[in-house]
């Protein structure tokens, strides 16, 4: 290879280098602005701003706003979905498998409130955005498919109560792990007490932990 193409590869590398890094910087920009201010309230000139970029690159690489958004919502239910799929359960029993998952729901949410308050955001909008996109539907089906294993697994061994739909599962495992997180505010309001008290969260934890454990296991155990 003659200097000067190796002087275009490396151009063209570094460009291509450059392309995902500015992209990679909006889109982390615009997942804290619509996880602050919801997809009405964001500004691009503060997603542009945070990102160091020029509202030019948003309508290049995303298209526009509504765009942006649904690429922030894949990303972070894609982040969930890698992270779920990297739990090696095959060699746990199906009861301790399904808990594994449990607990990771609770440290991702826990350690990621941005994704909770974009669920939130995006169910207000009765999933408007959320609708089209092509990815999603593809990242939950293989999450169910290994809550479907473990459950067959664990009611052939009499270890997991029979006939439980991973689905209900899955939603169950949500709602335990984030009901407390996207209503902090007014419930902390209402009862008189922070439910963000590191003390009373991880006594919430606790306590669900032992209510999916009792739901999963047949009534003999």
């Amino acid at each position: 290879m003659t200097d000067g193409r190796i002087s275009e590869t490396k151009t063209k590398v570094k460009q291509t280098r450059n392309a995902a890094d500015t992209r990679d910087k909006i889109l982390k920009a615009a997942r804290y602005e619509f996880a602050q201010h919801g997809f009405s309230g964001a500004r691009t000139e503060r997603i542009v701003s945070r990102a160091h970029s020029n509202p030019r690159m948003i309508y290049h690489y995303f298209g526009g706003k509504a765009d942006l958004y649904v690429a922030v919502l894949e990303e972070a239910l894609g982040e969930l979905r890698r992270e779920e799929l990297k739990i090696d359960v095959e060699h746990l029993s199906p009861i301790d498998g399904l808990m594994q998952l449990f607990d990771f729901m609770h440290k991702h949410f826990e350690g990621n409130r941005d994704l909770v308050r974009l669920l939130s955001t995006e169910n207000i909008h009765k999933a408007r955005y959320l609708k089209t996109s092509k990815r999603v539907s593809e990242m939950s089906s293989p999450v169910l498919q290994t809550m479907a294993q473990l459950l067959t697994r664990g009611a052939a061994s009499g270890t997991v109560r029979d006939g439980i739909d991973p689905l209900q599962v899955y939603v169950m495992m949500v709602a335990l792990n984030q009901f407390h997180l996207s209503n902090v505010y007014t419930l902390s309001v209402i009862f008189e007490e922070n439910l963000d008290a590191t003390h009373w969260r991880a006594e919430r934890h606790e306590a669900a932990t032992t209510m999916m454990r009792a739901f999963l296991q047949p009534p003999s155990l």
